[in-house]
């Protein structure tokens, strides 16, 4: 039987990613706030 997780990288990072939360407003409010690190 085949495992149903395929990991795919890159499907991954668009949807979770450091690109696809600067479309949101959670990195721009932390970079307003002066944030050494934004995500990790």
């Amino acid at each position: 039987m085949k495992r149903t997780f395929q990991p795919n990288n890159r499907k991954r990072a668009k949807k979770h990613g450091f690109f696809a939360r600067m479309k949101t407003n959670i990195i721009n409010k932390r970079r307003k706030k002066g944030r050494k690190v934004l995500s990790h």
